[in-house]
């Protein structure tokens, strides 16, 4: 399928203060169907915002059929232009990502959200996936009533509850009090979730990965988990992967992408029926 891409710049208020948030947009076309429909997806970034690898994935995305709308996360702080793969994108990355609130990001979704929804060529259906950083946020935005599927790629800091300002490290199983962290707030999600994690991955450790597995069940999520035992952080990333990028896994993992996309985001099932399911216990 054929790709057409742009960006749009949308106004975001948080914290009291109003940013340009400039969001890039890779659209699907089919010659001679000017009026073809398609599912959007919110794609979000690692630290170094929109780069050249998540570019390319948000196209292999679109070219599936999907409305993706990336947005630059950092436009509290600077322009949508990417940080560099280098110790200083790196540390100003870092440094970026837990002094911009939860509050910010939040409102990030939600004008994410009502932008492809504007989009006369939107059904409607709208799914969030991302990496690193986007992981993350991609699980947050699934706290969206709108987002009904989500797949998050290695996402970091879920686990210790340590993304925005002021939050140290707590990765106790209880939530602290009137917590506003991703871990503690997943009972709001509605739709599926997928977590991709590389079990050598020393951003998410064993135990990390552990506790977001529990919280996903305490809060009755439909969620499928996927650990790979080879693959390191940052495995999909194609370029200045610092020798992690795995080809291999990563076409595995985009057709678990693919396979919960199409069947929740392209199907229409109409209302459930609220009855559970018991599966068949035979050989």
């Amino acid at each position: 399928m054929l790709i057409k891409e742009s960006h749009a710049d949308v106004q975001t208020t948080a914290n009291g203060k109003t940013t340009s948030m400039r969001i890039f947009l890779f659209h699907p076309t089919i010659p001679g169907y000017p009026n073809a429909r398609f599912p959007g997806v919110v794609l979000f970034s690692e630290i170094y915002q929109v780069t050249g690898p998540v570019a390319r994935f948000a196209r292999q995305i679109a070219g599936q059929g999907y409305i993706i709308a990336a947005p630059s996360s950092y436009h509290d702080f600077t322009g949508p232009e990417p940080l560099a793969y280098d110790v200083s994108g790196t540390d100003q990355g870092n440094e970026w990502k837990i002094t911009k609130t939860l509050e910010s990001y939040d409102e990030d979704v939600t004008q994410t959200v009502s932008y492809l929804l504007s989009l006369p060529t939107c059904t409607g259906r709208l799914g969030a996936t991302g990496m690193c950083l986007g992981g993350h946020l991609a699980l947050r935005a699934a706290l969206h009533p709108k987002i009904s599927s989500t797949v998050c790629y290695f996402a970091t800091d879920v686990h210790a509850r340590t993304l925005g300002p002021n939050s140290g490290a707590n990765t106790s199983s209880t939530a602290p009090p009137d917590s506003n962290h991703t871990l503690d707030l997943l009972s709001r999600i509605t739709g599926e979730v997928s977590m991709i994690f590389g079990i050598k991955d020393t951003h998410v450790p064993d135990a990390g990965r552990d506790l977001i597995r529990q919280k996903l069940r305490e809060a009755g999520v439909v969620f499928s988990f996927h650990e790979f035992a080879w693959a390191q952080h940052a495995f999909i990333r194609d370029e200045l992967s610092k020798g992690r990028y795995d080809p291999a896994i990563t076409k595995v993992c985009f057709e678990v992408l693919l396979e919960q996309f199409g069947r929740v985001l392209k199907t229409e099932l109409g209302d459930g029926d609220g009855k559970k399911q018991e599966v068949e216990h035979v050989c």
